[in-house]
């Protein structure tokens, strides 16, 4: 079975298959954690800017593990509305979790962003970068966050993926194109895909994030 050797190689490989994308004055997104790590060879390859994705999923009554929606930067909102109304979750109760996972959101946009502003996707083309899709439960959060935020187009860029959600995905109203290098017709989790795939860490996050911003300070000069 193909594998990729970390998440550092298989970004490496998606950067070349996004290459022509560097023209268009792209914004890299890498969702937390492990699509960072996956999003800076991307972003080394095409150039321009990298941001993260700060994103809280909206949690389901009684099953936390589900996700009814999700909440990120510049107030932008996601509900899965028909979730929602298949569970019968009561609009009080979406208010308090919204309000309740602001919190959340706050905390992790101050760890990462360190006082550095969200780069505006506004009128450019956002690539939403992740290590893969299983569920695409996150991506899609994504996706509708970033879309959100009124971006010129959204490509969804991952190095693996299973063939039923990426298919979903490029189903998607808000996706213009995705990019999957590799589709495995037995595609049973992301991590199988890896003959490395430890769990990322806040600090090797930031410290690609540090590189990043230190380059483009340097440019500046």
């Amino acid at each position: 079975m193909r594998s990729f050797a970390d998440r550092a190689e298989a970004g490496r490989q998606l950067g070349k298959a996004l290459s022509a994308y560097k023209v268009e004055n792209p914004l890299t997104v890498g969702l937390l954690r492990g699509g960072v790590l996956v999003a800076h060879p991307v972003w080394e390859e095409l150039g321009w800017d990298l941001d993260v994705m700060p994103l809280k999923k909206l949690r389901a009554p009684e099953n936390p593990e589900l996700a009814i929606g999700a909440i990120g930067e510049g107030e932008a909102v996601y509900l899965n509305m028909p979730l929602i109304q298949q569970l019968g979750v009561k609009e009080e109760y979406i208010d308090d979790e919204v309000a309740g996972r602001y919190g959340d959101l706050f905390e992790e946009i101050q760890l990462y962003r360190h006082g550095v502003p969200r780069i505006s996707p506004k009128n450019r083309l956002v690539i939403l970068v992740d290590d893969g899709l299983a569920t695409g439960a996150t991506m899609i959060a994504s996706i509708q966050v970033a879309s959100a935020q009124n971006p010129a187009s959204i490509v969804v860029a991952v190095p693996t993926g299973s063939p039923d959600t990426v298919e979903k995905i490029r189903n998607m109203k808000e996706v213009s194109e995705v990019v999957c290098l590799w589709m495995p017709e037995d595609f049973g989790a992301v991590g199988q895909c890896y003959k490395d795939f430890k769990q990322v860490t806040d600090k090797e996050v930031l410290a690609l994030l540090h590189q990043v911003r230190h380059s483009n300070l340097s440019s500046l000069q």
